[in-house]
Protein backbone atom coordinates (compact mmCIF):
# COMPACT_ATOMS: atom_id res chain seq x y z
CA UNK A 1 0.00 0.00 0.00
CA UNK A 2 1.59 3.10 -1.04
CA UNK A 3 1.85 5.68 1.52
CA UNK A 4 -0.24 8.46 -0.19
CA UNK A 5 -3.01 6.27 -0.16
CA UNK A 6 -3.58 5.28 -3.59
CA UNK A 7 -5.41 2.43 -4.65
CA UNK A 8 -3.18 -1.10 -6.62
CA UNK A 9 -5.05 -1.95 -8.99
CA UNK A 10 -5.68 -6.18 -8.53
CA UNK A 11 -6.30 -5.32 -5.02
CA UNK A 12 -9.26 -7.54 -3.67
CA UNK A 13 -11.71 -6.30 -1.34
CA UNK A 14 -15.58 -7.47 0.17
CA UNK A 15 -17.93 -5.43 0.48
CA UNK A 16 -21.41 -6.78 2.90
CA UNK A 17 -24.57 -6.22 2.00
CA UNK A 18 -23.44 -4.87 -1.54
CA UNK A 19 -26.70 -3.96 -2.68
CA UNK A 20 -27.17 -1.55 -0.45
CA UNK A 21 -28.04 1.94 -0.36
CA UNK A 22 -24.69 2.85 0.68
CA UNK A 23 -22.91 -0.24 0.11
CA UNK A 24 -24.17 -0.25 -3.75
CA UNK A 25 -22.21 3.25 -3.47
CA UNK A 26 -19.11 1.65 -2.26
CA UNK A 27 -19.25 -1.13 -4.85
CA UNK A 28 -19.79 1.44 -7.56
CA UNK A 29 -16.23 3.66 -6.67
CA UNK A 30 -13.90 0.64 -5.61
CA UNK A 31 -14.69 -0.43 -9.32
CA UNK A 32 -14.25 2.77 -11.03
CA UNK A 33 -10.64 2.73 -9.11
CA UNK A 34 -10.06 -0.82 -10.25
CA UNK A 35 -10.70 -2.40 -7.12
CA UNK A 36 -11.73 -6.79 -7.56
CA UNK A 37 -15.13 -6.73 -5.49
CA UNK A 38 -16.31 -9.74 -4.07
CA UNK A 39 -19.78 -8.35 -2.70
CA UNK A 40 -21.76 -10.01 -0.31
CA UNK A 41 -25.79 -10.78 -0.63
CA UNK A 42 -28.44 -13.39 0.26
CA UNK A 43 -29.02 -13.99 -3.34
CA UNK A 44 -26.93 -13.60 -5.55
CA UNK A 45 -29.63 -14.22 -8.67
CA UNK A 46 -32.51 -11.95 -6.91
CA UNK A 47 -33.33 -9.30 -9.62
CA UNK A 48 -32.57 -6.90 -7.09
CA UNK A 49 -28.90 -6.78 -7.66
CA UNK A 50 -29.08 -6.04 -11.22
CA UNK A 51 -27.70 -2.34 -10.60
CA UNK A 52 -24.49 -4.22 -9.34
CA UNK A 53 -23.70 -5.95 -12.29
CA UNK A 54 -24.86 -2.93 -14.40
CA UNK A 55 -22.25 -0.64 -12.61
CA UNK A 56 -18.68 0.58 -14.83
CA UNK A 57 -16.14 -2.70 -14.22
CA UNK A 58 -18.77 -5.18 -13.01
CA UNK A 59 -18.37 -7.53 -15.77
CA UNK A 60 -14.77 -8.17 -15.53
CA UNK A 61 -14.31 -7.51 -11.11
CA UNK A 62 -17.71 -7.79 -9.05
CA UNK A 63 -18.02 -11.20 -7.75
CA UNK A 64 -21.39 -11.71 -5.52
CA UNK A 65 -21.23 -14.19 -2.93
CA UNK A 66 -24.33 -15.26 -0.94
CA UNK A 67 -23.71 -14.57 2.66
CA UNK A 68 -25.75 -14.20 5.48
CA UNK A 69 -24.72 -12.16 8.96
CA UNK A 70 -25.70 -15.28 11.17
CA UNK A 71 -23.94 -17.71 8.91
CA UNK A 72 -20.31 -17.55 9.43
CA UNK A 73 -19.16 -19.71 7.20
CA UNK A 74 -20.50 -17.86 4.46
CA UNK A 75 -18.71 -14.73 5.55
CA UNK A 76 -15.66 -16.18 5.86
CA UNK A 77 -16.05 -17.38 2.37
CA UNK A 78 -16.39 -14.24 1.38
CA UNK A 79 -13.85 -12.60 3.06
CA UNK A 80 -11.40 -15.35 2.28
CA UNK A 81 -8.47 -13.72 -0.05
CA UNK A 82 -9.17 -9.92 0.71
CA UNK A 83 -7.08 -7.50 1.25
CA UNK A 84 -10.02 -5.25 2.95
CA UNK A 85 -13.63 -5.22 3.89
CA UNK A 86 -15.99 -3.04 4.39
CA UNK A 87 -18.68 -4.23 6.47
CA UNK A 88 -22.02 -2.43 5.71
CA UNK A 89 -24.59 -4.62 6.00
CA UNK A 90 -27.01 -4.37 8.87
CA UNK A 91 -30.22 -4.64 9.29
CA UNK A 92 -32.46 -1.29 9.66
CA UNK A 93 -35.51 -1.57 11.87
CA UNK A 94 -36.66 -1.15 15.49
CA UNK A 95 -37.78 -4.48 15.96
CA UNK A 96 -35.07 -5.86 18.72
CA UNK A 97 -35.23 -9.58 17.71
CA UNK A 98 -34.63 -8.47 14.13
CA UNK A 99 -32.21 -5.97 14.49
CA UNK A 100 -29.94 -6.52 17.69
CA UNK A 101 -28.64 -10.35 16.81
CA UNK A 102 -27.64 -9.36 13.40
CA UNK A 103 -26.18 -6.62 14.11
CA UNK A 104 -23.99 -7.54 16.35
CA UNK A 105 -23.07 -10.87 16.13
CA UNK A 106 -22.53 -10.03 12.30
CA UNK A 107 -20.11 -7.57 13.35
CA UNK A 108 -18.49 -10.63 15.75
CA UNK A 109 -17.99 -12.52 12.72
CA UNK A 110 -17.44 -10.53 10.23
CA UNK A 111 -13.82 -9.30 12.58
CA UNK A 112 -13.24 -13.10 12.95
CA UNK A 113 -13.45 -14.13 9.64
CA UNK A 114 -11.15 -10.80 8.63
CA UNK A 115 -8.47 -11.96 11.18
CA UNK A 116 -8.78 -15.53 9.45
CA UNK A 117 -8.05 -14.10 6.49
CA UNK A 118 -5.17 -11.59 7.20
CA UNK A 119 -6.96 -8.08 5.89
CA UNK A 120 -5.18 -5.12 6.16
CA UNK A 121 -7.89 -3.05 7.48
CA UNK A 122 -11.59 -3.43 7.95
CA UNK A 123 -14.18 -0.54 7.73
CA UNK A 124 -17.20 -0.61 9.75
CA UNK A 125 -20.40 1.25 8.79
CA UNK A 126 -21.78 2.33 12.18
CA UNK A 127 -24.43 5.21 12.68
CA UNK A 128 -24.70 8.74 13.78
CA UNK A 129 -27.35 6.16 16.18
CA UNK A 130 -24.62 5.18 18.13
CA UNK A 131 -23.69 8.15 18.92
CA UNK A 132 -26.04 10.83 19.75
CA UNK A 133 -28.79 9.39 21.78
CA UNK A 134 -27.63 10.80 25.10
CA UNK A 135 -30.19 12.79 27.19
CA UNK A 136 -27.23 14.05 29.08
CA UNK A 137 -25.47 16.00 26.35
CA UNK A 138 -26.13 19.37 26.54
CA UNK A 139 -27.84 21.12 23.49
CA UNK A 140 -24.45 23.35 23.21
CA UNK A 141 -21.77 20.38 23.13
CA UNK A 142 -20.25 19.38 19.82
CA UNK A 143 -21.01 16.42 18.55
CA UNK A 144 -18.00 14.53 17.61
CA UNK A 145 -16.13 11.44 17.70
CA UNK A 146 -15.99 10.68 21.39
CA UNK A 147 -19.27 10.86 21.95
CA UNK A 148 -21.63 7.43 22.20
CA UNK A 149 -24.97 6.78 22.79
CA UNK A 150 -26.44 6.46 26.18
CA UNK A 151 -27.26 2.46 25.85
CA UNK A 152 -30.07 2.68 28.94
CA UNK A 153 -31.58 5.14 27.66
CA UNK A 154 -31.79 3.65 23.84
CA UNK A 155 -33.32 0.46 25.65
CA UNK A 156 -35.85 2.76 27.57
CA UNK A 157 -37.16 4.35 25.09
CA UNK A 158 -36.96 1.10 22.46
CA UNK A 159 -34.70 2.71 20.34
CA UNK A 160 -33.48 -0.24 19.04
CA UNK A 161 -31.95 0.88 16.01
CA UNK A 162 -29.79 2.97 17.96
CA UNK A 163 -29.07 0.88 20.37
CA UNK A 164 -28.12 -2.32 17.95
CA UNK A 165 -25.37 0.02 15.93
CA UNK A 166 -23.62 1.09 19.29
CA UNK A 167 -23.51 -2.16 20.69
CA UNK A 168 -22.22 -3.61 16.89
CA UNK A 169 -19.78 -1.05 16.70
CA UNK A 170 -18.62 -2.05 20.35
CA UNK A 171 -18.34 -5.23 19.87
CA UNK A 172 -16.57 -4.88 16.73
CA UNK A 173 -13.98 -2.36 18.04
CA UNK A 174 -13.43 -5.03 20.99
CA UNK A 175 -13.24 -7.97 18.74
CA UNK A 176 -11.02 -6.06 16.22
CA UNK A 177 -8.54 -5.37 19.47
CA UNK A 178 -8.17 -8.91 20.16
CA UNK A 179 -8.27 -10.63 17.21
CA UNK A 180 -5.74 -7.72 15.78
CA UNK A 181 -7.76 -6.66 13.26
CA UNK A 182 -6.44 -2.53 11.71
CA UNK A 183 -10.74 -1.60 12.36
CA UNK A 184 -11.51 2.05 11.21
CA UNK A 185 -15.40 3.17 11.84
CA UNK A 186 -17.46 5.39 9.35
CA UNK A 187 -20.24 6.88 11.25
CA UNK A 188 -22.71 8.39 8.64
CA UNK A 189 -25.72 10.51 9.55
CA UNK A 190 -29.11 10.16 7.65
CA UNK A 191 -28.61 9.71 3.92
CA UNK A 192 -29.67 11.96 0.96
CA UNK A 193 -28.41 11.28 -2.68
CA UNK A 194 -29.37 9.42 -6.38
CA UNK A 195 -30.21 6.16 -5.86
CA UNK A 196 -28.29 3.17 -7.37
CA UNK A 197 -30.95 0.49 -6.41
CA UNK A 198 -34.63 -0.15 -7.77
CA UNK A 199 -36.10 0.32 -4.03
CA UNK A 200 -36.43 2.43 -1.43
CA UNK A 201 -35.02 2.74 1.43
CA UNK A 202 -35.43 4.35 5.16
CA UNK A 203 -33.23 7.58 4.52
CA UNK A 204 -35.15 7.86 1.48
CA UNK A 205 -38.41 7.32 3.15
CA UNK A 206 -37.54 10.38 5.03
CA UNK A 207 -38.10 13.01 1.87
CA UNK A 208 -40.53 10.81 -0.25
CA UNK A 209 -43.59 11.61 2.20
CA UNK A 210 -42.59 15.01 1.86
CA UNK A 211 -43.33 14.85 -1.98
CA UNK A 212 -46.50 12.82 -2.29
CA UNK A 213 -48.00 14.11 0.01
CA UNK A 214 -48.83 11.60 2.99
CA UNK A 215 -47.20 14.04 5.00
CA UNK A 216 -49.11 16.82 5.99
CA UNK A 217 -47.28 18.56 8.11
CA UNK A 218 -43.77 18.35 9.49
CA UNK A 219 -41.93 17.58 12.71
CA UNK A 220 -40.79 20.26 14.81
CA UNK A 221 -36.80 18.30 15.16
CA UNK A 222 -33.94 18.39 13.56
CA UNK A 223 -31.74 15.89 11.32
CA UNK A 224 -28.59 15.82 10.34
CA UNK A 225 -27.84 14.93 6.50
CA UNK A 226 -24.78 14.07 4.45
CA UNK A 227 -24.58 12.79 0.33
CA UNK A 228 -24.39 9.13 -0.04
CA UNK A 229 -21.45 10.08 -2.55
CA UNK A 230 -19.72 11.37 0.21
CA UNK A 231 -20.27 8.43 2.77
CA UNK A 232 -19.11 5.99 -0.09
CA UNK A 233 -15.86 8.24 -0.73
CA UNK A 234 -15.12 8.47 3.30
CA UNK A 235 -14.87 4.92 3.61
CA UNK A 236 -12.25 4.29 0.88
CA UNK A 237 -10.75 7.59 1.64
CA UNK A 238 -10.09 5.93 5.65
CA UNK A 239 -9.38 2.42 3.81
CA UNK A 240 -6.48 3.49 1.69
CA UNK A 241 -5.36 6.45 4.01
CA UNK A 242 -2.60 4.65 5.91
CA UNK A 243 -2.76 7.28 8.71
CA UNK A 244 -6.57 6.84 9.47
CA UNK A 245 -7.47 5.16 12.67
CA UNK A 246 -10.64 5.12 15.23
CA UNK A 247 -13.54 6.60 14.03
CA UNK A 248 -14.97 9.73 11.76
CA UNK A 249 -18.42 11.23 12.14
CA UNK A 250 -19.87 11.84 8.15
CA UNK A 251 -21.99 14.55 8.08
CA UNK A 252 -22.26 17.91 6.24
CA UNK A 253 -25.03 19.81 8.48
CA UNK A 254 -27.71 19.34 10.75
CA UNK A 255 -31.22 20.99 9.70
CA UNK A 256 -34.82 21.93 11.01
CA UNK A 257 -37.29 19.60 9.20
CA UNK A 258 -38.80 23.49 8.49
CA UNK A 259 -35.79 24.47 6.71
CA UNK A 260 -35.96 20.86 4.46
CA UNK A 261 -39.62 21.34 3.34
CA UNK A 262 -38.05 24.98 2.49
CA UNK A 263 -35.24 24.15 0.05
CA UNK A 264 -37.65 21.05 -1.57
CA UNK A 265 -40.66 23.95 -1.86
CA UNK A 266 -37.77 26.19 -3.58
CA UNK A 267 -36.61 23.45 -5.99
CA UNK A 268 -39.95 21.52 -6.99
CA UNK A 269 -43.15 24.20 -5.82
CA UNK A 270 -44.87 21.24 -8.17
CA UNK A 271 -45.36 18.32 -5.28
CA UNK A 272 -47.75 19.19 -2.10
CA UNK A 273 -44.70 19.54 0.36
CA UNK A 274 -45.97 20.57 3.86
CA UNK A 275 -45.96 24.20 4.93
CA UNK A 276 -47.25 23.42 8.43
CA UNK A 277 -45.28 22.48 11.45
CA UNK A 278 -46.67 19.56 13.80
CA UNK A 279 -45.89 21.23 16.86
CA UNK A 280 -47.09 25.25 16.55
CA UNK A 281 -46.74 25.06 20.53
CA UNK A 282 -43.15 24.76 21.58
CA UNK A 283 -40.18 27.04 20.41
CA UNK A 284 -38.33 26.03 17.76
CA UNK A 285 -35.83 22.58 18.14
CA UNK A 286 -31.97 24.64 17.27
CA UNK A 287 -30.22 21.99 15.45
CA UNK A 288 -27.36 20.26 17.23
CA UNK A 289 -23.68 21.12 16.63
CA UNK A 290 -21.54 18.84 14.83
CA UNK A 291 -18.23 17.81 13.89
CA UNK A 292 -16.96 16.28 10.35
CA UNK A 293 -13.50 18.12 10.70
CA UNK A 294 -11.43 14.13 11.35
CA UNK A 295 -12.60 13.76 7.43
CA UNK A 296 -11.91 17.00 6.04
CA UNK A 297 -8.58 16.53 7.43
CA UNK A 298 -7.97 13.66 5.26
CA UNK A 299 -9.52 15.34 1.92
CA UNK A 300 -12.73 15.03 1.93
CA UNK A 301 -14.80 17.96 0.65
CA UNK A 302 -18.90 17.41 1.90
CA UNK A 303 -21.23 18.27 -1.00
CA UNK A 304 -23.63 20.69 0.66
CA UNK A 305 -27.10 19.76 1.83
CA UNK A 306 -28.94 21.43 -1.07
CA UNK A 307 -27.86 20.11 -3.82
CA UNK A 308 -28.43 16.37 -2.04
CA UNK A 309 -31.73 17.02 -1.62
CA UNK A 310 -32.15 17.98 -5.29
CA UNK A 311 -30.27 14.92 -6.47
CA UNK A 312 -32.35 13.02 -4.08
CA UNK A 313 -35.58 14.03 -5.90
CA UNK A 314 -34.88 14.22 -9.72
CA UNK A 315 -33.02 10.51 -8.61
CA UNK A 316 -36.87 9.70 -7.53
CA UNK A 317 -38.04 11.22 -10.63
CA UNK A 318 -35.62 8.99 -12.96
CA UNK A 319 -36.43 6.02 -11.29
CA UNK A 320 -40.37 6.39 -11.82
CA UNK A 321 -40.83 6.26 -7.48
CA UNK A 322 -42.68 9.96 -8.17
CA UNK A 323 -44.09 11.28 -11.21
CA UNK A 324 -42.36 14.24 -13.10
CA UNK A 325 -45.08 16.77 -12.69
CA UNK A 326 -44.33 19.88 -15.30
CA UNK A 327 -43.03 23.56 -13.23
CA UNK A 328 -42.49 26.70 -15.15
CA UNK A 329 -38.77 27.15 -14.28
CA UNK A 330 -35.88 25.67 -12.61
CA UNK A 331 -35.83 27.27 -9.41
CA UNK A 332 -32.20 26.97 -9.39
CA UNK A 333 -28.88 25.87 -11.36
CA UNK A 334 -27.11 23.15 -9.39
CA UNK A 335 -24.39 21.44 -10.80
CA UNK A 336 -24.72 17.75 -11.26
Amino acid sequence: MPVDGSSVPGQTVCVTGAGGYIASWIVKLLLEKGYTVKGTVRNPDDMKNNHLRELEGAKERLILCKADLLDYESLKEAIGGCDGVFHTASPVTDDPEQMVEPAVNGAKYVMNAAAEAGVRRVVFTSSIGAVTMDPNRSPDAIVDESCWSDLEFCKKTKNWYCYGKAVAEQVATAEAKEKGVDLVVVNPVLVMGPLLQSTVNASIIHILKYLTGSAKTYANSVQAYVHVRDVALAHILVFEMPSASGRYLCAESVLHRGDVVDILAKFFPQYPIPTKCSDEVNPKVKPYKISNQRLKDLGLEFTPIKQSLYETVKSLQEKGIIPVVRQSQDPIHIKS
